[in-house]
């Protein structure tokens, strides 16, 4: 699948996305520590992307 050209520029993706996929979230909470090995993947916590 392609990407549209308003996100990506000459270093990648440009803009910041506010949607993180499953397994962005997943390694999100598990540096938080709210996450561990067994947990179900589904119906995760809401997570913002770390900066």
């Amino acid at each position: 699948m392609s990407q549209h050209k308003s996100l990506q520029g000459s270093s990648g993706i440009v803009i910041k996305r506010n949607v993180l996929k499953r397994f962005e979230r997943v390694d999100i909470l598990k540096k938080r520590g709210q996450w561990k090995a067994g947990d179900r993947v589904q119906g995760l916590r809401k997570t913002k992307p770390d900066v």
